[in-house]
């Protein structure tokens, strides 16, 4: 049965109304599939971090919580937990007063005063120090060892002409004087500042009884020493200088044995003098040219003290 034109024009009102209620209904369920949709959002990241922590709080994020470093939605999703589980809660409570009360406590705490020794740069500083100071004991091993080799050498060769060891006292102090200050093929491992620093090291690399010679009335300083190894223990060979620059040596160590002491002499060896002797149970030896050693300054200054 088909329409009339009166029937398409009888109700034009309603038919209006009826498409304004569709577009609304349609707008509604809009609305409402949007909001299931954030809905639904929410309640995936609930269940995810239900999903994370199986379904309880672990410490980490308990404290997290505490310390106010969750979002929003992990923060909610521990609220409901803690609905449900009200003794978490109440240990929640209990870190949060424990936390607060600390934070009360340290802020009334000065602050410790600045300690250089604590500063990172002076940290590496030592740091770096230790580590030039274990590459010069290694480079000394390895030097000694050289000379040692030199030295066996010399000895064979002394032994094949006739010569004794025992006639070439302190050999080995003229040696280590060629090899740093003639030759300079050798540094001072230890640069003291002062007297006292220089003899605060030979104390502590050869023996309380070692003691430094005092040359300032000719002239002469300490300026830096270099540790040596030896059959009998570490030797020490300090440089003096004065203010034209001439250098002489003070050569130290402990005897091969006891009863291998040295009187006191003297010998030269090419344009080298040696005064040698024995102090202390201790050998050692003043090296240097003839010309500054013969010095009635010096001579006099080692006589009185040797």
């Amino acid at each position: 049965m088909s329409n009339s034109p009166e029937d398409d024009n009888v109700h034009p009102a309603a038919n209006g109304q009826r498409d304004e209620g569709d577009r609304r209904g349609y707008a509604g369920d809009r609305r409402g599939k949007h909001g299931l949709a954030a809905y639904a959002g929410d309640r995936r990241k609930k269940d995810d971090f239900h999903a994370h922590t199986g379904g309880g709080v672990d410490d980490d994020h308990l404290h997290a919580y505490v310390d106010d470093r969750l979002d929003d939605e992990a923060r909610e999703a521990i609220d409901e937990h803690f609905a449900r589980h009200p003794d978490q809660a109440a240990r929640a409570r209990a870190w949060a007063q424990d936390a607060g009360a600390l934070r009360e406590e340290l802020d009334d705490l000065p602050l410790p005063a600045f300690n250089p020794a604590l500063d990172p740069a002076a940290i590496r500083a030592g740091q770096a120090a230790r580590l030039r100071s274990r590459w010069a004991i290694a480079a000394s091993l390895v030097l000694c060892l050289g000379l040692g080799t030199v030295g066996g050498w010399q000895a064979r060769d002394w032994q094949g002409t006739g010569t004794s060891l025992r006639t070439l006292p302190m050999s080995d102090a003229i040696a280590a004087y060629k090899l740093m200050v003639v030759d300079r093929s050798a540094p001072v491992d230890f640069d003291g500042p002062s007297v006292g620093d220089m003899q605060a090291w030979l104390v502590r690399n050869v023996g309380a009884s070692a003691k430094l010679p005092d040359l300032s009335a000719a002239g002469f300083q300490p300026r830096g020493g270099r540790l040596f190894a030896t059959e009998g223990g570490a030797a020490a060979m300090v440089l003096y200088q004065d203010a034209a620059g001439h250098t002489l040596s003070f050569y130290v160590r402990p005897p091969e044995s006891p009863q291998r002491l040295l009187p006191a002499g003297q010998r030269a060896d090419g344009g080298l003098v040696a005064r040698y002797g024995t102090r202390q149970g201790l050998l050692f030896a003043v090296v240097g040219p003839q010309a500054s050693l013969g010095e009635t300054a010096v001579s006099r200054a080692l006589d009185e003290q040797t």
